[in-house]
């Protein structure tokens, strides 16, 4: 489904800021001249360190032989190997891979994990792929990315129409090549082939963690926190799984089809047991139905985007009613809409900061490949934790300090440290 399907009333006008590789330009400027950085350490920062294309011919199923196009961009290794997903999709392009990847290198550095930023993707429609088919693509695609990827170089993870399988093959591919089990050279793995416990929750899981240091900081009880999760998938589903667990009450859950609300809190459980057996969240018996576009309005503590990218823009950032917003999407809100929240004293918990809970289990997954011991989900969950909040506390402290809202403070943390590496190393001539 597009973006326009998702938004009512879309002014072409508004093209230029619903395109978010704009809008991570205009958010690097403002903080590289926040920080003071000079032209020439910006175009540094800004510049990819390498990207490659590659064409990939693959036999279909019924003989035919197909050439795919793949991307892999490595936008920064200043501060260790390039760390970001591979996409399979058929309207990827060079420019979104590029800008995904500069995303990467922002949201390691505002956890300081010592990961640059990278994205991978290719330009094939998975729903008229059979499994053999996308097997050979992988395999195909990691072959081609030999010299470019690797556990001290680039490692990648699942993302948009990729998943633990996916990676699996990439590892045993790379693996034959290399002559050795390679389980570091990818992230997102299944357990049985060096995967971590604790990263199918990771990043709704790190939205609790940032968003119970938000209440903490206002004064709020969790037993007192009404919810409102935008978007019930692997983010949101888990997000409110486990915020329900601490406490809070879910008050509605919006997706794509509809939206459901109880002032008295919903069971997220319970709710993607109806899912399951009836294809919506609509319908609900513990619940009533409303509508989408309403329901993110709906007076509450915390607002939890956790869906698509431009769902809070000029048009309705007026109509948030929530004391606080945890982005678990990426790109939820959009430059403009920044700073009507910002006179509204709503307090963000930016994308950079709020969903760095899954790359950061990740980076713990690549820990244990090479350490070849493997922690339980306790010590995962807690080094989350521990990480989640003093990355919190850095953001937030920063944009006191610097007297700048929370998405500037997080990119200002980010660049700050890449910026720092950067000049440590050296330029190398």
């Amino acid at each position: 489904m597009s973006l326009e399907a998702t938004l009512p009333g879309l002014d072409p006008a508004m093209e230029k800021e619903f395109n978010p590789w704009l809008a991570a330009e205009a958010r690097f400027n403002e903080a590289a001249t926040l920080l003071g950085l000079d032209d020439g350490f910006q175009k540094v920062l800004k510049s990819p360190a390498m990207e490659v294309t590659v064409h990939i011919p693959v036999e279909l199923e019924d003989g035919r032989l197909e050439v795919f196009t793949g991307y892999r961009v490595q936008h920064s290794i200043a501060r260790g190997p390039a760390k970001g997903g591979i996409r399979f999709a058929p309207d990827v392009t060079l420019d979104e891979v590029r800008a995904l990847a500069s995303w990467m290198t922002w949201k390691c550095a505002v956890v300081n994990i010592p990961f640059g930023g990278g994205k991978g993707g290719v330009i094939c429609d998975p729903t008229l792929l059979s499994k053999n088919e996308l097997e050979r693509i992988t395999r195909r695609y990691t072959a081609a990315l030999m010299d470019v990827i690797g556990p001290e170089r680039d490692v990648p993870a699942p993302d948009m129409n990729t998943n633990e399988q996916t990676m699996a093959w990439i590892m045993d591919t790379y693996s034959m090549h290399k002559r050795s089990t390679v389980t570091a050279v990818v992230t997102g793995k299944p357990l049985n082939l060096g995967g971590s416990r604790g990263r199918v929750e990771a990043t709704g899981r790190g939205c609790l963690f940032v968003t119970l240091q938000a209440l903490k900081k206002f004064g709020l009880e969790p037993s007192e926190t009404k919810i409102v999760v935008q978007g019930f998938g692997n983010v949101g589903g888990k997000a409110a799984k486990l915020m329900h667990q601490a406490g809070m009450k879910i008050i509605a859950v919006v997706e794509w089809d509809g939206a459901v609300y109880n002032p008295k809190g919903i069971d997220p459980e319970a709710l993607q047991k109806h899912r399951q057996e009836t294809g919506s969240i609509t319908g609900y018996a513990e619940a009533e139905d409303m509508d989408r576009f309403e329901a993110m309005f709906l007076p509450c503590d915390v607002l939890v985007p956790a869906a698509k990218e431009n769902v809070i823009h000029s048009k309705n950032a007026a109509k948030i009613q929530a004391k606080i917003i945890c982005e678990g999407a990426n790109g939820p809100t959009t430059a403009e809409a920044d700073q009507i929240l910002d006179e509204k004293r709503i307090f963000v918990i930016p994308d950079i900061l709020a969903n760095a809970g899954g790359v950061t289990v990740s980076y713990f997954e690549w820990v244990q490949d090479r350490m070849g011991y493997f922690w339980n989900e306790e010590m995962v969950n807690s080094r989350l934790e521990e990480i989640m909040v003093n990355s919190f506390q850095d953001v937030v402290a920063y944009g006191e300090r610097h007297k700048v809202h929370n998405r500037s403070a997080a990119y200002m943390v980010a660049l700050d440290r890449v910026a720092f590496a950067i000049k440590l190393r050296g330029i190398y001539a």
